[in-house]
C-alpha cells in the first residue's frame, strides 16, 4: 500500500494537498456522465437484458464471487447468460477476445479466466464493454449479459445496477480521486437497483459472505484438503487482490498459522515470485492461482471462495430478473 492509498483512510496533509486534483476528477467524471445523458456520447443499447454489477471505489469488494453467482443463479432461473468483462492487465492482440478454456490470464486478465472456469458461460474480455458485448451475442445464443465491474461504463445500456460495497472499508474519507477512494460521488448509489456489502449491512443494504471452499491443489492433480488440515503448521498467504487483507483474516480466523504476502492487486506472477516458497506451503486466491499453475509445486494450493447472499437479496433479485423476462427491459 502505497501513501495515497494509506490516506484514503482518513483526512491528512496528502488529503489536503490532493484535493484539488480530486474536485477535477469530479467534474470531469460529471461532464462526462452528462455527456452521455445528453446523447452527445454514444449509448449502445443491446437487444437483451444488461445486468451491471460493479463499484464506486476502487480495490476489491467482491464483485467477482458475486459475478459468478449472479450467473449461475440467472441459469437456474431460466437465463442464457453471457459475461463481459475489461479484461484487465490482459495483453492480447486483439479485443474483445473470447475467453476459451485454453485462454491465459496473460491475454485477458486473471478475472475473466477465472469467469469463464467458474460459470462455464461465454465470457468476452475487451475495454469496450459495448463492443464485447455484441460480438458475444454475435456468436452465441444468450439472452442476458452480465456485466463485470461495468458500473461506470456508461457506453454500454443497461436495465440492472448492483453495487457491491466492501463492509470494512466503505468509502474511507469519502473523496474521490485521487484524494480518496471513490470513483463516483457516494450520491450514485441512489441511483442504483440494488446495494449489497461484503459484510455486514446496513439499512437499505443486503449482505454477502464470501465462504472458503477446501483448498485446491495448484499443480492439477485434482486434491483437495480441508483448511483446517493444515493446522498447526506454519502457512505462507499469497494474496494478489485489492484487499489481501480479507483472505489473511479468513484463513486466520480459522485457525492456520499464517504468515502473510500480501501483492498488488493484479499482479502478474512469476516463478520467481515463489522461489522463497519452494517445498512450504503455500495458500492463494482463486484468481491468483490462474497465473500460478505452470510453475507450481506440490505443496502449493488455491482456495475457491463463494458468494453467500440475503434471502432478501436474492428474492428482490428475482424480482427484477422476473421484469427482465416479461421482456420489460429498459429503454
Amino acid at each position: 500500500m502505497n501513501a495515497i492509498q494509506a490516506s484514503w483512510r482518513g483526512w491528512s496533509g496528502l488529503t489536503l494537498v490532493l484535493l484539488p486534483l480530486t474536485g477535477l476528477f469530479c467534474l470531469v467524471s460529471a461532464i462526462r456522465r452528462l455527456l452521455f445523458r445528453l446523447g452527445l456520447l454514444r449509448v449502445v443499447t443491446l437487444d437483451v437484458p444488461v445486468i451491471v454489477v460493479g463499484n464506486i471505489s476502487v480495490g476489491g469488494t467482491g464483485k467477482t464471487p458475486l459475478v459468478i453467482w449472479l450467473a449461475e443463479k440467472s441459469q437456474q432461473w431460466g437465463f442464457k447468460p453471457g459475461i463481459v468483462t475489461r479484461g484487465y492487465g490482459g495483453k492480447s492482440d486483439r479485443w474483445p477476445c473470447e475467453v476459451e478454456q485454453q485462454t491465459t490470464a496473460a491475454q485477458v486478465g486473471d478475472e475473466a479466466v477465472l469467469l469463464r472456469r467458474r460459470t462455464g458461460c461465454p465470457v468476452y474480455a475487451g475495454p469496450d464493454r459495448s463492443t464485447a458485448a455484441r460480438q458475444l451475442l454475435a456468436d452465441h445464443e444468450c439472452d442476458l449479459i452480465i456485466s463485470d465491474d461495468g458500473l461506470q461504463h456508461y457506453a454500454m445500456a443497461r436495465d440492472v445496477e448492483i453495487a457491491v460495497i466492501d463492509g470494512n472499508r466503505r468509502f474511507g474519507n469519502g473523496l474521490c480521486l485521487p484524494a480518496g477512494s471513490l470513483r463516483e460521488r457516494r450520491g450514485r448509489l441512489a441511483e442504483v437497483d440494488l446495494i449489497i456489502v461484503n459484510g455486514a449491512a446496513r439499512v437499505g443494504e443486503y449482505g454477502m459472505q464470501l465462504k472458503p471452499a477446501e483448498a485446491v491443489a495448484l499443480d492439477g492433480r485434482g486434491e483437495t484438503k480441508k483448511l483446517t488440515g493444515f493446522i498447526p503448521d506454519r502457512v505462507h498467504g499469497i494474496a494478489g487482490i485489492g484487499h489481501p487483507d480479507r483472505f489473511f483474516n479468513m484463513l486466520e480466523g480459522l485457525g492456520l498459522n499464517l504468515e502473510r504476502h500480501p501483492f498488488s492487486d493484479h499482479h502478474t506472477f512469476s516463478n520467481e515470485d515463489l522461489q522463497p516458497f519452494s517445498n512450504q506451503t503455500v495458500l492463494m486466491t482463486e484468481k491468483d492461482a490462474v497465473k500460478c499453475e505452470q510453475f507450481a509445486q506440490p505443496s502449493h494450493w488455491y482456495v475457491p471462495a463463494t458468494a453467500e447472499v440475503d434471502d432478501g437479496f436474492e428474492n428482490a433479485l428475482m424480482t427484477l430478473i422476473n421484469r427482465l423476462k416479461d421482456g420489460q427491459k429498459t429503454a
